[in-house]
């Protein structure tokens, strides 16, 4: 982080020194975090409301791991009753993103700086991997850790940037319209990402052309020498060229369709016996370069894609491309994560995240893959889909007797629908069984999964199976989550994540 002041950052956010920071201003912060146990010695601590607790109750946990200074919205004592040193605001939340404005406003100011915002309802962890993966080898990149993407995890990954920051990625999550433009405001991107529009989420923004109209907001942002990455394989997304005054790059890995003169493209596109995707890349100059990726599965295409078109976007010749997306695996975890056991059983870990699209994207490659072996779907619930739930699990249920998948394991009485669907389609008598819990599948699994056999865990992040797949993975027993984790794993410091 770039080193700031307690009087500089009183002065950015609007804020009031408090306790001894008040008599010394100068005290300096160069890291900053929501979560105390990551406090360190002349670190910042953002006490923000949290969705199961209160970052205030964790401000003398952070002095004592060494913070120096605290951002909070109202006095935190010690155990003696001093005031702790700190600044105080009205809102947080709000208060880290105007310092992540002004850190990005002096990077900018120090030199060249490219900011790329991606959005989208699936594929942004995975696109962010993979153009960092390129643009790490031209100059200082910062990206996201995990799945930063909201108002909160959008300006950690902007602390994290050191002066002579090159690049900086930035994913952009939304619940609601109104959410990304409120991150765009905050760090103006001069390349923006558009990957897909899907029906996660639908209940929650009240439809998916509210989903779009919020994902638009992405190229709206972008001044007239910017560049916005449109999925032309997408509908909605295509739509969004009328939003955006800066010139647009389309990519697409649909042989049939055209997405235009100077636009990114995968021709001949195939999957080789792992799964991986290849294909011939073609960039806007007419050049043709060829990509073999590490990534599993050919969905995985449309992020590869997007990763070129930033890149291409950002300045970096063809061959560049095509060599760091060669053979370039998931950095993040659960994301299509394959595992081959010493006894011959296979398993692939895609359970950070669920919508009906990457469902059925991961559930193609599973069947792929397993065209000569014996074929797991061990599925959770996928969240915030509102009054469509339960047509879009049963429909799943139907899809994966099609896909002649030959075992399939329910978990959550909020994915029943997809059971009751597989059986509906009348194809199949045992092979599909319901659980309410992920011990359940578990003790099933244990005894039945035999060398030679495939397994694809996937869920929505709130579901919990990518823990059940850790564990299948490596024969290892369950245990309880600890004492300061939630039961997806989360710290009740730094909340959820938004998609």
């Amino acid at each position: 982080m770039i080193e700031l002041s307690a009087a500089e950052i009183a002065a950015i956010t609007g804020g009031e020194l408090i306790g001894p920071a008040a008599g010394n201003p100068s005290l300096t912060v160069s890291s900053a975090t929501t979560d105390s146990r990551d406090a360190g010695p002349g670190s910042l601590f953002i006490a923000k409301p949290g969705e199961t607790t209160d970052g205030h109750l964790f401000v003398p946990a952070a002095f004592e791991s060494g913070a120096a200074l605290a951002l909070v919205e109202r006095p935190v004592a010690d155990a003696s009753g001093t005031v702790l040193p700190a600044v105080q605001v009205p809102d947080a939340v709000l208060a880290m993103g105007r310092i992540a404005a002004d850190i990005v406003r002096r990077l900018r100011n120090e030199g060249e700086l490219t900011v790329i915002g991606i959005t989208g309802s699936a594929g942004k962890t995975t696109t962010k991997d993979l153009l960092a993966g390129i643009l790490r080898r031209h100059g200082t990149t910062v990206a996201p850790i995990g799945s930063y993407n909201g108002e909160v995890g959008m300006p950690l990954t902007i602390f994290t940037a050191p002066h002579g920051t090159r690049y900086l990625i930035l994913e952009m999550g939304a619940t609601g319209i109104g959410h990304i433009r409120y991150l765009t405001e905050l760090v103006r991107p001069d390349i923006g990402v558009v990957l897909c529009v899907g029906s996660a989420h639908a209940g929650e923004f009240g439809g998916v052309e509210n989903i779009a109209k919020a994902k638009g907001e992405m190229v709206e942002a972008l001044a007239e020498d910017g560049t916005a990455i449109l999925n032309a394989d997408d509908q909605r997304v295509n739509a969004m060229a009328p939003r955006t005054a800066a010139p647009i790059l389309r990519f697409s890995s649909d042989p049939d369709l055209s997405a235009g003169n100077g636009s990114v493209r995968a021709l001949e596109l195939r999957t080789d016996d792992a799964g991986h995707p290849a294909f011939t890349l073609e960039l806007p100059d007419g050049s043709r370069h060829q990509v073999v990726s590490g990534l599993i599965g050919e969905h995985h295409t449309a992020n590869l894609l997007a990763a070129a078109a930033a890149a291409w976007a950002a300045g970096i010749d063809g061959a560049s491309i095509a060599e760091a997306l060669t053979g370039q695996g998931p950095a993040s975890r659960w994301r299509m994560e394959r595992t081959d056991r010493p006894d011959g059983i296979t398993v692939i870990n895609d359970a950070y995240n669920a919508n009906p699209e990457s469902m059925r994207a991961a559930l193609r490659t599973l069947a792929e893959l397993g065209r000569e072996r014996r074929t797991w779907a061990v599925l959770g619930e996928m969240l915030e889909l509102g009054d469509a739930s339960v047509l879009e699990h049963d429909a799943l249920g139907r899809y994966i007797v099609r896909l002649n998948i030959s075992k399939l394991i329910v978990v959550g009485d909020g994915a029943r629908a997809m059971h009751t669907g597989a059986v509906m389609e009348g194809s199949w008598g045992d092979e599909s069984t319901f659980v309410r819990t992920a011990a359940e599948a578990e003790a099933i699994l244990a005894e039945e999964l035999a060398p030679g056999d495939i397994v694809l865990f996937k869920s929505s992040n709130g579901a919990g199976l990518r823990f059940l797949g850790d564990r299948i993975a490596l024969k290892t027993p369950a245990t309880p989550p600890s004492a300061d984790t939630d039961a997806t794993g989360s710290h009740p410091e730094t909340g959820g994540h938004v998609l």
